[in-house]
């Protein structure tokens, strides 16, 4: 099964926006951009809702059948690992391999040695088309990359093997390495590659971390100079390890937590038009904070609901906030004063939260608490699955938009 060029990863926590979600695809597609959507929902998020895997294959199979949609499309696995990888295995037919928890774990000196004798031939200078200067490779750095990362690469052949011995039918595979402390390397990648081929991982696209920080739902820090060299290094470097290890042709890089990644989309852009490279782009829980915007723009029930949901936010910042320490920055002093939200009208709200860095009322704090706060509307049931369903319009109106004009507008068309 192959994944086409362009591909985005269309998360969605409570499953009722795959039309609206794909509704922006369509409109891709109208203006000539094949761009393949891949629900992604992981084990967590699951667990928190109260979802199970079949749920997102039944949501994407009805928002094609609404659209009328002939292209492919896939349901993720997202950040699974053998201890869950069963749960996918009927409802997936792409299954991203999180690795990170054995990265840094060494291998043991034999497979080190072994790795080493099998890359000794690019010790020097290594020449990849595409890249100025040449990477300079020493024994030892050879030996160190494979202390670091050759374990994960193997439990995800692991992963792997295990997939392919319980499906029948083809999937893709995805070799996640994003949610670790340090950025990977491009001469890094270039040898994470090579062990992957080593495994026979018939990896479609490959998830590193790239550097500066990619928070939850909010525009990148860091310094895009530096991104962008790095990331157009990392796409000569696939293109150079594709046909040096036999890897698949349509091998591409995953930008995990890439959604609302505004400053780093027009360099991005440019990049793989550069290259002639693809491109997957997980957008991942934004589609649940215009789910708040359109409760919100409502006014009445819904508006109530979308204070509700933030007063207790507030209220359990620390229990909401520790499983995504790494990939948010909130300034507490920021947040404003539930009472204070409690008087806002639905406009306001919406201002405040809408990811629009023109609007001078919006509050990436805020953003940023309430696009971990899923689970209080998990634990609200019923009430608000009903309100999804009383106001899809004024809904699917901000999650179509959002996904069109200020995603896939600025980095495809």
């Amino acid at each position: 099964m192959k994944l086409e060029k362009y591909s985005i990863g269309i998360g969605d926590r409570f499953g009722h926006q795959g039309t609206a979600q794909l509704q922006a695809l369509v409109k891709a597609q109208e203006k000539g951009v094949q761009i393949t959507p891949v629900w992604n929902k992981s084990f967590r998020e699951h667990e928190i809702i109260g979802t199970h895997p079949d749920d997102a294959r039944k949501e994407a199979d009805e928002a094609v059948s609404e659209c009328s949609w002939k292209a492919s499309y896939f349901v993720d696995a997202d950040h699974i690992g053998l201890k869950n990888v069963d749960l996918f295995m009927n409802a997936s037919n792409f299954f991203t391999l999180d690795v990170a928890d054995f990265i840094g774990q060494s291998e043991d000196d034999d497979a080190i040695e072994s790795f080493f004798q099998d890359h000794r031939q690019y010790l020097g200078e290594l020449m990849i088309p595409g890249i100025k200067e040449p990477f300079h490779i020493s024994e030892e750095m050879i030996r160190a990359i494979a202390r670091k990362f050759l374990k994960g690469v193997k439990e995800a052949g692991r992963i792997y093997n295990h997939i392919a011995s319980q499906k029948d039918t083809p999937f893709v595979v995805e070799v996640s390495m994003d949610e670790t402390d340090d950025p990977q390397t491009p001469v890094e990648l270039f040898f994470i590659l090579a062990a992957i081929a080593g495994e026979k991982i018939p990896a479609q696209t490959i998830a590193p971390k790239f550097t500066g920080r990619f928070n939850k739902g909010v525009d990148y820090i860091g310094d895009k100079s530096q991104f962008a060299k790095e990331f157009e290094q990392d796409l000569a470097v696939i293109a150079f390890a594709v046909q040096e290890f036999g890897l698949p042709s349509n091998l591409k890089l995953s930008i995990h937590s890439g959604s609302d990644k505004f400053a780093l989309y027009p360099l991005i852009k440019k990049a793989i038009h550069q290259f002639d490279a693809g491109l997957h782009l997980k957008t991942a829980g934004t589609t649940w904070l215009e789910e708040l915007i359109g409760l919100a723009e409502a006014e009445d029930e819904g508006l109530e609901i979308a204070r509700e949901i933030y007063r207790s936010a507030l209220n359990r910042y620390d229990e909401l906030c520790r499983p995504y320490a790494t990939v948010i920055d909130i300034d507490r002093a920021l947040l404003p004063d539930a009472g204070d939200v409690d008087t806002w009208n639905g406009d306001r709200f919406a201002r405040v939260l809408r990811h629009n860095q023109q609007e001078a009322a919006y509050n990436m704090h805020f953003r940023q608490l309430l696009h971990v706060g899923y689970k209080i509307a998990a634990e609200m049931g019923n009430r608000y699955l009903d309100a999804l369903r009383k106001f899809e319009t004024s809904i699917a109106r901000n999650v179509t938009e959002n996904l069109y004009e200020r995603h896939i507008k600025s980095l495809f068309l």
